[in-house]
């Protein structure tokens, strides 16, 4: 490659990602999840569109699993242990218990239904079994839900990963004749060792990391993000999960106050969009149009199965002991929202060389098509006809995700230094716009909700919130009064 088709390919790289944004932008407005307008984007890019010819499994594989370290680590990130802690019990039942269950299930019909082997019924049951964690966040954090029922979600999402990847891998693997005794142990050894190394990794992380001042805050974000991908390459060398590692990992420090925290959260974001896009679009251009027609009928009674049944039943009997209200169970049930997972999880029989591993592609492929678009969209009608939507529940925002711009509002920082004569004013001395106030005052590393008599002091940082159109007074104000006190006005100081 040389400088002409190195400009050429970045040129069409920046392309495709500007598409896929403007798609992302469609989609959210519509009411979609983006994954489908990123898997459409793919197909157009591929043999019977623009003539892009990608049939590799293998590098389809890598990307795949890379990209999915890259999306669990932003769920794992931006999931409140708080919330997570309640629902962790039903979270594990499903992504362990009731994985087995879908598994089950989707393989004895699809056995009859479709006439496969019990080989590849089971491995398209262990393939359609994961819900996807890019599908489940991008849907439910817009839906104001009870704070144990999204977590539910959302950490089931990041737990069933590493089971339905064991199940996938051990009925792909050729010549193996191990006997269940010997592979239910490696099960739980892989789940195990990965929790382990996920949670210690992730202490040691935020040891280090609050312990070691970067010279650039830039820095904590990548930092961050290399500690958690680095849990993924020593589970994978102890032979444990490393998708189970990577989710608990980002767990811990997410929930840990680091430096610059929302920053971080904000960065595993933006990696996060971006693996998702390379992810949606690479995975259109493996699928290949001419042959999904054949399949849809055989998908079509698939995802009814995994849907209808499979899905409700796994639910069913994974809360039963955890006295989950009916409705809540129902929304769970119809919530399991299947994505990019499944479709990475079928590559692996494909470069495994398994008989009829590319029909089963081509089936899950229209699986996850068909019934993200039924489901995904219905969600918050589903939610709204439960009645298990909250609308009162406070949502976090992080300041540098804030939509400030759409509340036409700013957030300023100020530190009083020791000249200032801002020390010992009172609040209301400020005399700050109608439209600014300071919301909260951190003194000797403690914050707290100041009164209108509340005495300012060396050392204190204010944190204040202006409308829009009062950010330039509340500034010249701040100024004056740091520079000629409280009575700078009568002074002629107008801290220009």
């Amino acid at each position: 490659m040389n400088a002409g088709n190195l400009s050429l390919v970045l040129l069409a790289g920046a392309a495709v990602v500007i598409a896929a944004i403007a798609a992302a932008r469609i989609a959210h407005g519509v009411g979609l999840p983006s994954l489908l307008l990123f898997l459409g984007l793919g197909l157009a890019l591929g043999d019977s569109g623009l003539g892009i010819r990608f049939d590799n499994a293998d590098l389809a594989q890598v990307i795949g699993l890379s990209a999915l370290v890259l999306i669990l680590a932003e769920g794992g990130l931006t999931t409140r242990w708080a919330h997570a802690r309640d629902a962790a019990p039903a979270a594990l039942i499903l992504a362990t218990a009731g994985v087995a269950v879908s598994i089950a299930v989707v393989g004895l019909a699809a056995h009859w239904m479709l006439s496969l082997g019990w080989r590849e019924a089971f491995l398209l049951g262990a393939v359609l079994a994961p819900t996807d964690a890019a599908a489940v966040f991008a849907v439910l954090r817009r839906l104001p839900l009870p704070p144990r029922l999204s977590a539910t979600l959302e950490a089931e999402s990041g737990f069933n990963d590493a089971p339905a990847v064991l199940a996938v891998t051990l009925l792909s693997a050729t010549g193996s004749h191990d006997g269940p005794a010997l592979i239910a142990g490696l099960v739980v050894y892989e789940l195990v060792a990965g929790a382990a190394i996920g949670l210690a990794t992730g202490l040691l992380s935020a040891l280090a990391l609050r312990r070691v001042a970067l010279p650039a805050s830039g820095l904590y974000p990548i930092a961050v993000l290399a500690l958690i991908v680095a849990s993924y390459g020593a589970a994978s060398l102890a032979h444990a999960s490393g998708f189970l590692a990577v989710y608990i990992c980002a767990l811990v420090l997410g929930n840990t106050r680091l430096p610059h925290g929302p920053a971080t959260r904000g960065f595993a974001e933006g990696v996060a969009w971006l693996a998702q896009i390379g992810l949606f679009v690479m995975l259109g251009l493996l699928a290949s149009p001419a042959r999904l027609p054949a399949e849809i009928l055989p998908a079509l009674a698939a995802g009814a199965v995994l849907v209808l049944v499979a899905r409700p039943l796994s639910v069913l009997i994974s809360v039963l002991p955890l006295r989950v209200p009916w409705r809540h169970q129902a929304f769970l049930a119809w919530a399991g929202l299947r994505g990019a997972v499944p479709i990475v999880l079928a590559t692996i029989p494909v470069s495994e060389g398994v008989p009829g591993a590319t029909r089963l592609f081509d089936v899950v492929f229209i699986v996850v098509v068909i019934f993200t678009l039924a489901g995904g969209p219905t969600l918050p009608l589903a939610a709204r006809w439960l009645r298990v939507m909250t609308p009162e529940e406070l949502q976090e925002i992080d300041i540098e995700a804030a939509p400030l711009d759409l509340l036409h509002a700013d957030l300023l920082q100020a530190e009083i230094p020791p000249d200032s004569r801002l020390n010992g004013v009172e609040i209301f001395e400020l005399r700050l716009p109608a439209e600014a106030n300071v919301a909260l005052i951190v003194r000797d590393g403690k914050g707290f909700v100041p009164e209108p008599t509340t005495t300012l002091r060396q050392g204190d940082r204010l944190l204040i919130v202006a409308a829009e159109e009062a950010r330039t007074k509340a500034e010249r104000r701040l100024r004056a009064v740091s520079r000629a006190g409280k009575l700078a006005g009568w002074l002629g100081e107008r801290g220009l």
